[in-house]
């Protein structure tokens, strides 16, 4: 049996910068996503444990024995009890990462390897499998394509683990129970903590849940709603440091899009005023208003992406004369849909 699973990106849609004051955050999942599949090895003499990461071409390999033989020796793990990688092991994963002399140009993505052994390890032991990894996200754009990763590599690690708790003989995309989409989330936490080091949480829970999440001091509240919306991302292909940045029926849906267009506007003129703004993304900015769009960065800023909101009543010849113009400048476009599903899971029988 093969497992895939996927988990989507998110995006900020307010308070991006606000939220280290106290102040409310408001985050949503984007229908562009990571897919992580695990395949069990087919041969007993086959005892490897294989990274596939394909959107970078980067394959990695490991003994299994070796691995085991690396770490500290434990009471062994709980899958069922998700537990913050210990220093020590912390140090071997790291030995084993480094003996695979990954390339000097693609060294940002050790510490996503290391978070892999450390989660592949804890729910699924020793095991020889492949794990091959897929994204329709831009990494480091701001847009979750790190918890996007660990939500859906803790998804198939533990769908594979206890594929009961699925109805594995269904075709499509399998939803979680609630108190399993809790263990995962815990889960890619831990993998999001040894990729960032103290991050917030909000990634990894739109990612695992979905739709619509509230972030205030530390408290997530999750935000259930039908309303659905279009944006435009625009990734500037501008890196940014976030700590450094940081110190219904028709007519009814239309009123909501103006709201959300009013409030995006006065979103960025208060971002804006906080000099976390970009000349790429005042390039965004001015163009998407020549076509009457509201704009607004998302995440840190100063580069990044840049979120755009499409009118369900927009043509669609007037989006492609945006995207054609914002690519003239040489960025990247992706229209993505807001607040939709969250990490679900799919089998394929192998016999």
């Amino acid at each position: 049996m093969e497992v895939t699973a996927r988990a989507p990106g998110k995006i900020i849609l307010s308070g991006e910068h606000a939220v280290v004051h106290g102040s409310t955050a408001v985050a949503a999942s984007v229908d562009l996503y990571t897919f992580v599949s695990l395949r069990r090895s087919s041969s007993e003499n086959d005892g490897t444990l294989r990274l596939q990461l394909k959107d970078v071409g980067l394959e990695l390999s490991w003994d299994v024995g070796q691995i085991k033989a690396s770490l500290p020796e434990s009471d062994g793990f709980n899958r069922s009890m998700p537990t913050t990688c210990p220093q020590e092991f912390s140090e071997a994963i790291a030995a084993l990462v480094a003996e695979q002399n990954i390339p000097e140009a693609k060294i940002g993505l050790a510490a996503g390897v290391s978070a892999f052994l450390w989660l592949y390890t804890s729910i699924r032991g020793f095991e020889p499998a492949t794990v091959v990894v897929k994204s329709e996200l831009p990494l480091g754009s701001g847009l979750g394509s790190s918890a996007a990763f660990t939500v859906a590599l803790a998804a198939a690690l533990l769908a594979s683990s206890n594929p009961g708790s699925l109805d594995s003989s269904r075709q499509g995309w399998l939803d979680f129970e609630d108190d399993k989409l809790d263990l995962l989330n815990r889960w890619a936490f831990e993998g999001e903590k040894i990729i960032h080091g103290k991050p917030s949480g909000i990634d990894n829970t739109v990612s695992t849940y979905g739709n619509i999440i509230k972030f205030k001091s530390g408290n997530l509240t999750r935000i259930k709603s039908n309303f659905s919306l279009k944006m435009l991302i625009t990734n500037t292909k501008v890196g940014r440091n976030t700590k450094a940045l940081v110190a219904a029926d028709e007519l009814a849906i239309t009123e909501n899009e103006e709201k959300i267009a009013e409030l995006m506007e006065m979103n960025q003129g208060l971002l804006q005023c906080l000099g976390v703004s970009h000349a790429v993304i005042e390039t965004v900015l001015s163009t998407t208003i020549k076509y009457k769009l509201t704009s607004k960065l998302t995440g840190a800023g100063g580069g990044g992406c840049v979120l755009t909101l499409l009118p369900s009543m927009l043509s669609g010849t007037l989006v492609d004369k945006v995207i054609a113009e914002l690519e003239s400048c040489g960025f990247q476009c992706l229209i993505a849909g807001i607040g939709g599903k969250g990490a679900q899971v799919s089998f394929i029988s192998m016999s």
